[in-house]
Formats: structure tokens, C-alpha cells, sequence
């Protein structure tokens, strides 16, 4: 984990900047518009509706509509990394003769933790493919702004077709992209015999997997009506983590030209080196029975997708490791020296994010265990934070530790982390607030609210199929709201939307947050004091 220093003294143009960003994004946001004449190609099925049909390098392509939308699912973007093409670089998909359906999703990834998959469909190591979600009024050459996300999961688990774009297609004029990339240790294992393969000399082969989603998207989305000089990267949790990374990566330049980071700050994600990479990649090789240096490549190759997650299962999680051609510093460190892809930011967290963590971990904690939890943890600092988080101003020991949790990793990091980027570029700052959202399936304990909790937001922003339940009407409003704002920071920069409340940018000393709320959506300047973040600068990292 990387602690921020004070940020890097602003540009000399910061300010005009800013201000011309906004200047130009609200012309762009109130000029007149004319929606185009669908002219894409399309069948019809016997009795059924005109089907899109869309032609890319590989081939043609034909998707469905539904909604107000039209969508092209399980499209590879990459060769199948099975065989001999495990533990290796992606390679391009191949060409196919006629014409190949894109209507049902493709497999999930491979998945490396238990929490598992909410809705039932087959898990494969051949699952490099994406999802494209477009208005139906899109034709190839409308150049709408494309978002490219990347799911969430701990770098373990969890896949794209979770994450329908039809709403917010529909809704900003987009075209989203969401994504399937390799997890666990087949997308993250810097085991040297491995690495040495690629010119990156990297064993990133799930970052790998987004930068060859990024460069197919180049590619290809013109044929969907996307512009790509106008792509958004956006990710959740491991996803923000991505796009982190992916800001830091060299071989990313130019494929990406703004960033939205949710729930997952650079400082906080921090990134292993290459020797603690390579020391967890031996590990797990020798408890998959790989552990001869010679023949760990070919054995790896030849062991079973089951015996893998079963070797994995006692050992931390990888993610993309640092120090190599392919992620050359942490990313945290490159933001911070200014060494990396600079573009536009939107970034922030949920209310209350280590509710979910806490209630996984701890649902029945006491106050005695978390007294003595915070005393051996702080040592001592313990009675400061005790008497700054206090059981009786929370109400329980769960909320309590949630609060400390929170304010100390994911609130106060992303204010660090929004700093860093707002010397440098436009940055947006939000934090979601709605007391009752829902909580992800599966995940709820009787009798702990877990409102506002990590991964609280997805629902408002995506067609989610893990959501315990579906949200309000006055929730679905929130969610519009928060997808025009999304839509509008890929078309222009800035998240400028006539009638919603006004966002202006974070300022290196104003710390200025747009707070999502049903009812109150608003700016504050006291996020910071809110979380206790001077306090928490002033401690070291110490996880309970």
C-alpha cells in the first residue's frame, strides 16, 4: 500500500483549463441536436423485429434489440488463452466466414474466489470477450462516446455480462463496451519462465487483456457508431484498480482519452514489485506441483483450470505487478510524478464502503473485540481512535468498525488520490449516499444495514443482474441522473448536465465533492473532515 505525499505543485494552465473544459462542455450540452436516421444494416428474423447486423475486421456480426437499445454480445476480442496459449499474451481473435451471432453472453473467466457468480452460466478459461450496447438510432460513423468498463472482483472473480450497458446507451447516446479479462493467477502470475516469453517480460496477462480489448475497440467501434478518439475507461473495485493501472501503462497511451475510477483509489490499490510478484508466483507453483524452474511453463500448461483455483485457494490474491515493461512503476508513483497517460478523471467512493467488508468478515463483533481489535492495530494510537469512532456515536460495533474502515482506506484514499490527479488534469469527485440502496445478492446478513456499501452504486449505474433487489422509483431517478453525468463526462470531459445540479471540478485546496443522493444531490467542501482524513494522514497503513 503507497501513502501520498502532499500532490505535485498544479500546471501553470490549470485554472484556464478547468475552465475551459467546463466552458466548452456546457456550449456542447445546450447546442440543439438532431438524432440520426437509423441506417445500420439489419435482418429480420420470421415474426421477429429487424436484427442489427454490424461488420468488424474479424467478420460480421449479427446482435439483437431490446429496449431502446441494441446489443452484441460474446464478441471475441481476443484468441481463446487455452493450450498452449494459457499464461501467454492475448492474440488477435481469428476471422470467421459468415455471419455469427452475438446474442447470448460468453462464458465467465475462469474464477479464483468462492464468492462466485448470482446468476447460473458456464465458467471456461476460453473467455476473452466483450459486450456492445449501443442506441438504436447509432449507424456506423456517428462517432457517440464509447465507455469501455472493466469489472470489479478482487482480480478473482466476476465477469462483464454482469454489467448491461442498454440504459445507459439508451439514455446518453453511447456506446458502452464491457469486458471479460483473464483473473486469478492465469491473469496475474510473474513467475520469470512465464514472463520472459513476451517482449513486456510481464506475467500482467490480465491487464494484457484490457489493453488488446482497448486497442480491438479502436479498432472496430466505428462499425457501431463509436468515436475512438473518444473512449472512457471506466472500472469498480479491481476495475478502478485497472484503470489505475492501465494510466500507468506505457502500451496504453493513446487508447483511452478520459478515466473513471469507483471505488477503488490509486493509493489505496497499491501494486506488488516484481520480487514480491515473483515470490507468490513460486509459491503458487509449487502448490500446483510446478515447482521445478525448468519445467514450470509446460506444467502450469498442462495442469487443469480446477487444480489451479485449488492451488490458489490458501494464497492472496495477485494483481498487476510493478516493474516491468508492461507497468514500468506503481501507479500511484507515476500519477504522482507525472509520468503517466494524462486525461480528464471522475472518481469516488460509496458513503459507507467497509460495510460490505465488515459484514462479510465480522457481522457479530462485539465491543469488547473491537476495542481490543483497535487497541492491537494502533497500538498507541488506539485510544485516539477508539474515542474518534466510538460504539456509542455509531450505535453498534459493526457500524463502528465500518466507519474507521472506511474513513481510513477507501474515503480518505480517494481524496489523496483525487489530489494527485487535480494538479495535473480536470478531476470530478462524487461521493454516493442513499441510505437505502440495495446490497449486492447473496451478501446481506440479517440485521446489519449495509446501505452505501461497496459496490452500492453498480445497481444505479449499470442494467445489474446482483442486485438483492430492484431499486425504487425514486432510485431509478437517482441512477438516470448519475448515468446522464457518467454520459456526459465521456462526450465532453466534464459532467455537465442541464437541469441536474451543477459538478464543478475538485481543486487542490477546495477538496469540492458532488454528493448522489436521492433526494439532496449537492456539492460539499468538508468530505474530508467528514472522514477524519488529516487524522488518517497521519497514520501509517494498518489493516485490522
Amino acid at each position: 500500500m503507497t501513502r501520498p505525499g502532499n500532490p505535485l505543485s498544479r500546471l501553470p494552465s490549470q485554472r484556464s483549463l478547468l475552465a475551459a473544459t467546463l466552458a466548452l462542455a456546457a456550449l456542447l450540452a445546450s447546442a440543439p441536436t438532431t438524432a440520426a436516421a437509423p441506417t445500420a444494416a439489419t435482418t429480420t428474423a420470421p415474426g421477429g423485429p429487424p436484427r442489427p447486423v454490424v461488420a468488424v475486421a474479424q467478420g460480421t456480426l449479427r446482435g439483437r434489440a431490446r429496449d431502446g437499445a441494441e446489443e452484441f454480445l460474446g464478441v471475441p476480442y481476443a484468441a481463446p488463452p487455452v493450450g498452449t496459449g494459457r499464461l501467454r499474451a492475448p492474440r488477435p481473435p481469428a476471422r470467421w466466414h459468415g455471419v455469427r451471432e452475438a446474442t447470448r453472453p460468453a462464458p465467465a473467466c475462469l474464477q479464483f474466489s468462492p464468492f462466485g457468480l448470482a446468476d447460473p452460466q458456464t465458467v471456461s478459461e476460453d473467455c476473452l470477450y466483450l459486450d456492445v450496447y449501443r442506441p438504436r438510432t447509432a449507424r456506423p460513423g456517428a462517432r457517440l462516446p464509447v465507455v469501455l468498463w472493466m469489472h470489479g472482483g478482487a482480480y478473482s472473480q466476476g465477469t462483464g455480462t454482469q454489467f448491461g450497458g442498454r440504459t445507459m446507451a439508451e439514455l446518453t447516446g453511447s456506446v458502452v463496451v464491457s469486458i471479460n479479462y483473464r483473473l486469478g493467477q492465469l491473469g496475474y502470475l510473474a513467475l520469470p519462465e512465464l514472463s520472459r516469453e513476451n517482449g513486456l517480460r510481464s506475467g500482467s496477462f490480465g491487464l494484457m487483456d484490457q489493453v488488446e480489448a482497448l486497442r480491438w475497440t479502436r479498432e472496430n467501434i466505428t462499425a457501431f457508431g463509436g468515436d475512438p478518439g473518444s473512449v472512457t475507461i471506466s472500472g469498480q473495485s479491481a476495475g478502478s484498480g485497472s484503470v489505475c493501472a492501465l494510466l500507468a501503462a506505457p502500451s496504453a497511451a493513446g487508447l483511452f482519452h478520459r478515466a473513471v475510477l469507483q471505488s477503488g483509489p490509486c493509493t489505496l490499490l497499491g501494486t506488488p514489485d516484481g520480487a514480491a510478484a515473483q515470490a507468490h508466483a513460486r509459491s503458487f507453483a509449487a502448490k500446483a506441483g510446478c515447482s521445478v524452474p525448468a519445467e514450470a511453463a509446460a506444467c502450469l500448461r498442462g495442469a487443469s483450470g480446477p487444480a489451479l483455483v485449488e492451488a490458489a485457494r490458501t494464497l492472496p490474491t495477485p494483481g498487476p505487478a510493478f516493474g516491468d515493461g508492461l507497468l514500468p512503476a506503481a501507479p500511484a508513483r507515476a500519477i504522482g510524478s507525472g509520468a503517466w497517460n494524462k486525461v480528464p478523471v471522475l472518481i469516488g467512493s460509496t458513503r459507507s464502503e467497509a460495510r460490505f467488508f465488515v459484514a462479510l468478515t465480522q457481522p457479530r463483533l462485539t465491543a469488547e473485540e473491537y476495542a481490543a481489535q483497535v487497541l492491537a492495530g494502533y497500538g498507541a494510537a488506539g485510544p485516539e481512535v477508539l474515542a474518534r469512532y466510538p460504539v456509542a456515536e455509531h450505535g453498534s460495533p459493526y457500524l463502528a468498525l465500518s466507519a474507521l474502515m472506511t474513513d481510513s482506506t477507501f474515503a480518505c484514499h480517494t481524496a489523496w488520490t483525487a489530489q494527485l490527479f487535480a494538479s495535473q488534469v480536470p478531476t470530478f469527485v462524487y461521493e454516493f449516499d442513499d441510505p437505502r440502496s440495495p446490497t449486492l445478492a447473496g451478501a446481506q446478513v440479517p440485521g446489519l444495514d449495509e446501505s452505501n456499501a461497496h459496490s452500492a452504486e453498480l445497481a444505479y449505474l449499470h442494467d445489474f443482474t446482483m442486485g438483492e433487489r430492484p431499486l425504487t422509483p425514486v432510485q431509478v431517478a437517482l441512477g438516470n441522473r448519475m448515468k446522464r453525468y457518467w454520459g456526459a463526462f465521456a462526450r465532453f470531459g466534464a459532467p455537465v448536465v442541464p437541469g441536474q445540479a451543477v459538478w464543478p471540478p475538485t481543486g487542490t485546496g477546495t477538496g469540492t465533492v458532488l454528493t448522489l443522493h436521492p433526494s439532496a444531490t449537492r456539492t460539499t467542501t468538508s468530505f474530508g473532515a467528514d472522514h477524519q482524513c488529516a487524522f488518517w494522514r497521519t497514520q501509517p497503513p494498518r489493516p485490522l
